[in-house]
């Protein structure tokens, strides 16, 4: 059986100068966030493929590990990692980046793990539908530049819908950040409103013992809060000798349960929307999906394999 060859890319957009390390789209804009190995954040307009703004964020002898403009945020604003051990948001708007961060958590966390911002449940209408695009325009017959200003159009439409329809574009009540500790197997849990540690995972008790520590590094992490979980953090982790913990803040000492679908180390980790299932990938080339079973002590339930 032939293999398909992959699609061509709807666009390339060029303007860093070094590797890009991260990138997050805007979640009610039609822009994107990069950000690059020499401490650079640029902002992408998505529609027309050109930087709409650009700033050293981060020293160039560190970089920048990861970007992320989550809903939690806001509709303006954005946090940014570095390989300085600082975890930093930042404001912006039509004029572009600001270059003074409007927090600076100093985390002394100088590993490679990518930080996880809260990922929750999606917020509908009282019906418990999710919108519908208010209008939706077909690009048959259109020229270039009609369909440019359709999409800018759809885009704006979309947004004032999730208002008017009670979706929470601007949930700002809360902002957590899940991160590798400065003890590279440790997760921490911090307050981005007070810029200060709620919990590290496992507990800094000296009497607890924890699955956790003979693990390895922690490599990648996901932090959610679904509707089963009675509004309390939770955290899936990879580590580097392929396994994963779910952990949950009520019980920091040890975790819910752990897996190990992977022989190498856990380089991703994605929660779907809905906080009931996932994905992870791994340097042993499998993906792994998954699902999240919260009333089960049996809580990982795996379901499909890609080679």
């Amino acid at each position: 059986m032939s293999r398909r060859p992959p699609p061509d890319p709807v666009a390339v957009l060029r303007g860093h100068r070094a590797s890009v390390t991260d990138i997050s789209f805007h979640p009610f804009k039609p822009i994107l966030f990069s950000g690059s190995a020499d401490g650079e954040v640029r902002i992408w307009d998505t529609l027309q493929h050109r930087t709409v703004s650009s700033a050293w964020l981060h020293s160039v002898a560190h970089g920048i590990v990861a970007v992320d403009c989550g809903s939690s945020l806001g509709t303006n604003k954005f946090a940014s990692q570095g390989r300085d051990g600082t975890v930093k948001i930042w404001e912006f708007d039509d004029a572009g980046l600001s270059r003074i961060p409007s927090l600076t958590i100093k985390t002394n966390s100088y590993h490679f793990c990518k930080f996880s911002m809260l990922k929750n449940d999606p917020v509908w209408s009282t019906e418990g539908k999710e919108p519908e695009d208010c209008y939706r325009t077909e690009p048959g017959g259109m020229s270039d530049g009609e369909i440019l200003e359709a999409k800018r159009d759809k885009a704006n439409t979309n947004q004032s819908c999730s208002k008017s329809s009670g979706v929470n574009t601007n949930n700002e009540g809360l902002q957590y950040v899940a991160l590798s500790g400065e003890n590279s197997s440790e997760v921490e849990i911090w307050d981005l409103k007070s810029a200060q540690k709620i919990v590290q995972l496992p507990s800094s008790n000296p009497s607890d013992s924890s699955s956790a520590c003979n693990k390895g590094m922690c490599m990648s992490l996901q932090l959610f809060l679904s509707s089963e979980s009675q509004g309390l953090l939770n955290v899936l982790a990879g580590y580097e000798d392929g396994s994963m913990l779910w952990w949950d803040i009520r019980n920091p000492r040890v975790p819910v349960t752990s897996v190990k679908f992977h022989s190498e180390p856990v380089l991703s980790i994605c929660i779907d929307g809905s906080c009931k299932g996932g994905i992870s990938g791994a340097a042993d080339d499998k993906i792994v999906m998954y699902s999240l079973d919260h009333s089960s002590v049996t809580s990982f339930y795996f379901y499909f394999l890609l080679l």
